[in-house]
């Protein structure tokens, strides 16, 4: 840090899309407090990042590292979306644990030029405490989840495996961990705990397990932040302090910004002029993030439910299937059947422009994280699809809250139908008793879409680094004990 304050900030997310953008969003909005930050991910990666304005540009450093290889990962792999299968996640992380020596060769060669004074890193790269010990750099563990999921993981002996706490059944998954001190809705359906304890999910091919990684980030760091906001989440933020036992900072959740990228692009024309042509409010934007693969079966049922609910829809549709298998996966003649009531978008969409859009009033999604913030900063009706990692979690919350529905589905293996995506788009979109749910998804704009409030957050947060930069840095000492 210089004699004026200005912090010279590293960030290190997970190589997946919903981890990459909300990290570079937040490496944008630190440049913008007068801040230095430098983003380091790999060449792929930074290549697929929207363009730094050209104010911000002086402020932020995109660092490539090249992604070792490893036995296993496809050539050219450098982030899930990437991945033709989840089973090749495991690969994914052992060539991105071998960027190790590539951090403490670039936090080396700053120390002469630009020393670094915090390193704002994921999840994923447990290992970047006893690098940046070595340099006398505290650490900041940015949580891309909700305090509310994070506290239901549960405090680091427990994701360590350290506790007589630990969870080794899908049905302590359950059901609300003990140490949720209030009730709470917030759990595992069956079907979404028996996959997590499928064969091969905690311990894989990396050698480190998920919830290992998680609980060695929140060991090893100096302190801790969330993408959330004390008027969202006021006891679960509390909860999760006493959990972490080390400071807990709300970050705020980062609403929206529209991506420029692409936004003169010719099929991107095509979306807003339909979308001119439908009703305020009358359309459904289906999206279901970078990280699921849907199943021919899924994508039939979805498009069935589409065309069953009669409403008007732009779907994002994104699938591991090449063209022959997607032809299979969709009804027969489906777009050419609902080529004037709906948009089936394939590859890269702008989908916050596709939610501002006035014409769109619901969103059919996954209940990921990213997606949630989302939906309800710009006032829409959400329907909810869980279908892996924190989705089920985020979904509870929400229907708890009164905010959102989820999609009936059958308790024993998960599967859904066409009939019950209609009936629920229909509810949330058009019946008289959706209208709650409606009403709740607009107020939830004035704290999700709030920027004031949300800037408050990330003033706080980069204001608490300042502090205890000045206090000095992290000792040698503090590495020796360091339990990573």
């Amino acid at each position: 840090m210089d004699k004026d304050g200005v912090l010279h900030i590293v960030m290190l997310p997970w190589l997946a899309l919903g981890h990459l953008l909300p990290f570079f969003d937040l490496s944008k909005r630190i440049a913008g407090l007068g801040h230095r930050v430098s983003f380091l991910s790999t060449p792929r990666n930074i290549r697929r990042l929207p363009e730094v304005p050209s104010r911000l540009a002086p402020l932020v450093n995109l660092v490539e590292l090249p992604l070792p290889h490893v036995s296993g990962l496809p050539n050219g792999a450098e982030a899930t979306i990437d991945l033709p299968s989840q089973e090749l996640r495991p690969y994914l992380r052992m060539a991105y644990d071998k960027l190790e020596d590539q951090l403490y060769q670039f936090l080396e060669e700053s120390s002469s030029s630009l020393p670094v004074d915090w390193i704002v890193f994921d999840y994923s790269p447990y290992w970047v405490p006893r690098v940046a010990a070595r340099f006398g750099v505290p650490c900041a563990y940015l949580g891309l989840f909700s305090a509310s999921v994070l506290s239901f993981y549960g405090p680091p002996s427990v994701l360590l495996g350290d506790s007589d706490d630990a969870r080794t059944t899908p049905e302590q998954l359950m059901v609300p961990p003990k140490w949720i001190p209030f009730p709470s809705n917030i759990f595992y359906r069956g079907y979404e705990a028996r996959e997590l304890f499928k064969p091969g999910i905690e311990q894989d091919a990396s050698g480190v397990s998920e919830s290992y990684r998680f609980g060695a980030a929140i060991t090893g760091c100096q302190l801790a932040t969330v993408r959330s906001c004390p008027e969202l989440e006021p006891r679960w933020l509390g909860l999760l302090g006493e959990l972490y036992q080390k400071p807990v900072i709300p970050l705020g959740l980062l609403p929206p910004v529209e991506d420029d990228r692409d936004a003169c692009a010719d099929g991107w024309r095509g979306v807003v002029e339909w979308l001119g042509k439908q009703q305020p409010g009358s359309v459904i934007y289906v999206a279901f993030g970078s990280e699921v693969k849907l199943s021919c079966a899924q994508v039939h049922e979805i498009a069935l439910g589409l065309e069953q609910c009669e409403l008007p829809f732009v779907w994002a549709l994104r699938s591991p299937f090449d063209k022959s298998d997607e032809l299979k996966a969709l009804p027969i003649d489906f777009e050419e059947r609902n080529k004037h009531r709906g948009l089936v978008c394939r590859g890269w969409v702008p989908q916050v422009r596709i939610l501002a859009h006035p014409s769109v009033g619901g969103f059919l999604t996954h209940g990921g994280w990213n997606s949630i913030v989302e939906g309800l900063a710009l006032g829409r009706a959400l329907v909810l699809l869980p279908l892996m990692f924190d989705q089920g979690l985020n979904s509870r919350d929400l229907v708890e809250r009164g905010i959102s529905v989820e999609v009936p589905r059958d308790e024993a293996d998960g599967s859904f139908t066409g009939d019950a995506i209609s009936k629920t788009l229909r509810l949330i979109m058009v019946e008289k008793e959706g209208e709650t749910f409606r009403a709740k998804a607009r107020e939830s704009k004035a704290i999700f879409g709030n920027r004031e409030l949300h800037d408050r957050c990330l003033s706080h947060f980069v204001e608490q680094l300042i502090d205890q930069r000045r206090q000095g840095r992290v000792s040698q000492r503090q590495h020796d004990s360091c339990s990573c």
